[in-house]
């Protein structure tokens, strides 16, 4: 009996290591990411709860309002700006948390709506009257509804695989499950950190990335993506916010009576924020131009960065939409 003994001691031993180690590796990640997003961002009181946002580029540049997506907070508006605007001069970027993330508050029957007047007061704080806005995935409703309810404050509209429309379509379905499941990850910071950490590809997955692009991502690509990722951290400060991002309602047929230049980036196969919502508002936004890509998915940002970074900075500064191809033909 010794030796069967032996050998359940020495599993014993080794999955104790195991779970030490794993847990050490889980206390620095967090202890990193709750040090990251603390004391550089600014929050103020508003009549919309707290605005917790984040400043820079040039102070006296062009203002351009970063919306981010969901997981997302004024870190990831703050990617974005490095992903989409670059190295771009006479550049002055804002990038607020939206409801329920990081330290913006989450009124009570909070809406959309709610956060695009909400974006209006905040422009007033700071003293600007107008912004080119650029919003990523999720960030896209509460976009739209600025442009729609504050017309004046907005010059131009960039939506990058934005949210727009609902939709009863089979493919919608498949989107919306992987929308719950990511809403359930995202309420433990051990869950999703040992999700990204041990499944990354079945997360990709569930962003809405398919296994080839995945795949087919170069180092530069990874890396950005990998910030993406690693930067949700911690989730638990996100949680709210992504839970208000996939009950709220979107904007869907009112967005006909937005009048900014809009231009709207998306990929065919998006697997998250599916394509007909840059169809959609291809057909309801007067004077709206779609640039489609092929392949990219709900990565289309990483993959397709040079370019989506060229048509974006040129949105900004032209205040009118900006094509590397002929517009699709509208359905």
């Amino acid at each position: 009996m010794r030796l069967p003994l032996l050998g359940l001691l020495v599993v014993a031993v080794a999955l104790g290591a195991a779970g030490l180690w794993l847990l050490t590796r889980y206390q620095r990640d967090m202890a990193r990411a709750y040090e990251r997003v603390q004391g550089r961002s600014e929050l103020i009181a508003s009549p919309y709860g707290a605005i917790e946002y984040l400043q820079g580029g040039d102070a006296d540049g062009l203002p351009v309002l970063l919306v981010h997506g969901s997981g997302g907070g004024w870190d990831q508006g703050e990617l974005l700006a490095k992903a989409a605007l670059g190295q771009a001069r006479g550049l002055r970027w804002i990038a607020p948390s939206r409801f329920g993330y990081l330290r913006s508050g989450l009124p009570a029957g909070a809406s959309f709506d709610e956060q695009a007047h909400a974006f209006a007061w905040l422009l007033d704080h700071l003293g600007i009257e107008r912004v080119a806005v650029v919003a990523l995935s999720h960030g896209g409703p509460s976009a739209l509804l600025l442009a729609l309810l504050h017309p004046q404050r907005v010059s131009s509209l960039t939506l990058i695989s934005a949210g727009v429309a609902s939709s009863s379509a089979a493919d919608q379905a498949a989107a919306d499950d992987k929308g719950r499941a990511l809403t359930a990850i995202f309420q433990q910071d051990f869950r999703y950190w040992a999700m990204t950490q041990a499944a990354r590809g079945r997360f990709l997955a569930l962003m809405g990335a398919s296994p080839a692009i995945a795949a087919g991502l170069d180092p530069a690509q990874r890396r950005l993506v990998d910030e993406l990722i690693d930067g949700m951290n911690p989730v638990s400060l996100r949680a709210a916010g992504v839970a208000f991002d996939n009950r709220a309602a979107l904007p869907n047929e009112r967005i006909a009576g937005i009048s900014a230049p809009t231009l709207l980036l998306h990929a065919r196969d998006d697997g998250l924020q599916r394509f007909h919502n840059a169809a959609f508002a291809a057909r309801h936004i007067a004077g709206a131009r779609l640039v489609e890509f092929e392949r990219g998915g709900h990565l289309l940002l990483a993959v397709e960065q040079a370019t989506v970074q060229r048509l974006v900075v040129e949105q900004i500064r032209s205040g009118r939409p900006a094509l590397s191809r002929p517009s699709p033909a509208r359905r």
